[in-house]
């Protein structure tokens, strides 16, 4: 529909969640996985005696953290990824229907590292965090962006925004920060793919990828010299 692949199924849907319950079985088997793979911007772990994090050169994190979720029984215990995974099969096969595979993975792992990035800058260094939402949210705005661009019945989606960014903000335990990052770069993502011009779509949206790439990146330099120059490295 916005230049990709006419496709039937949800394969790119289906193996996402397959990647993030197979995280979340690992955890159970391994628990300190999510110490070496969850969100943290800088801080001593005495669980594996390093020093961990982002600023630390372990960009890995940005992404790897997206496919982990709150383990065990504790907190929000398994309805952390029940929920999240619930979202992405509700809206994900209609998403990369009209996406095509290729666009709708790069909304879904785009969401997923600006969901980390946001953390990163408004997040304390030393306080670690985990879970799909940032791509969930991501997908949530791009959902938003194609009822518009379609002309088609948008309130259902801003309401399922609206109520969970009130419940990120209200409930200090969650990341809002994630929830937010999450949900800008998929709506800017989309948008991008929505209304790139007929004649060169293919060029506008792979710049519009490449662009969003960048900044992010930019964004996790200019962090890192932060918590430099701050004494976290």
């Amino acid at each position: 529909m916005l230049g990709g692949r006419v496709t039937s199924g949800a394969i790119v849907t289906w193996v996402l969640v397959a990647l993030n319950v197979l995280g979340y079985l690992t955890e159970w088997v391994y628990p300190r996985v999510v110490n070496y793979f969850d969100m943290i911007p800088a801080a001593y772990d005495p669980t594996i005696n390093q020093t961990v994090g982002v600023a630390h050169d372990q960009w890995y994190r940005l992404l790897t953290s997206a496919f982990l979720h709150e383990p065990g029984l504790g907190g929000f215990g398994p309805a952390h990824i029940i929920f999240n995974m619930w979202a992405l099969i509700m809206v994900g096969p209609a998403l990369e229907r009209m996406l095509g595979r290729l666009r709708f993975l790069a909304v879904y792992l785009l969401s997923a590292l600006g969901g980390s990035v946001l953390y990163y800058y408004f997040a304390p260094p030393n306080q670690s965090a985990l879970g799909a939402s940032g791509a969930i949210f991501g997908l949530f705005g791009a959902w938003f962006v194609l009822s518009r661009r379609l002309r088609l019945d948008s309130r259902a989606i801003v309401f399922l925004i609206v109520l969970n960014l009130a419940i990120s903000f209200a409930v200090p335990s969650i990341a809002w920060q994630d929830h937010v990052g999450g949900l800008i770069t998929g709506a800017v993502l989309t948008a991008a793919y929505a209304y790139a011009p007929r004649n060169h779509r293919a060029l506008v949206q792979g710049a519009a990828t490449l662009i969003v790439v960048a900044v992010l990146v930019i964004a996790v330099i200019t962090r890192d010299s932060q918590l430099a120059a701050s004494g976290f490295r």
